[in-house]
């Protein structure tokens, strides 16, 4: 399990702050599959779906971050 955080850049609000086994996101060049561990990175994400464990946030455009087993993401909502 490894740390998640997504902020929502257009109200400003936390949408979920919490532990996750894995999480997809829809980066420019393709999906990525994020898991416990995964390699420090910095991504653009395009319009798609965020998918954490069994949640699925829609969004419009964002920025991920992988850095010492935290997952960070600042995303406008759909």
């Amino acid at each position: 399990m490894f740390e998640v955080n997504v902020l929502d850049i257009t109200s400003v609000s936390v949408i979920f702050k919490k532990n996750a086994s894995s999480v997809i996101l829809p980066g420019e060049e393709g999906q990525m599959t994020v898991l416990d561990f995964h390699q420090s990175f910095i991504i653009t994400l395009e319009k798609g779906i965020v998918k954490i464990d069994n949640l699925n946030i829609h969004v419009k455009k964002g920025i991920a971050a992988m850095k010492d087993n935290k997952l960070s993401m600042l995303v406008e909502k759909i």
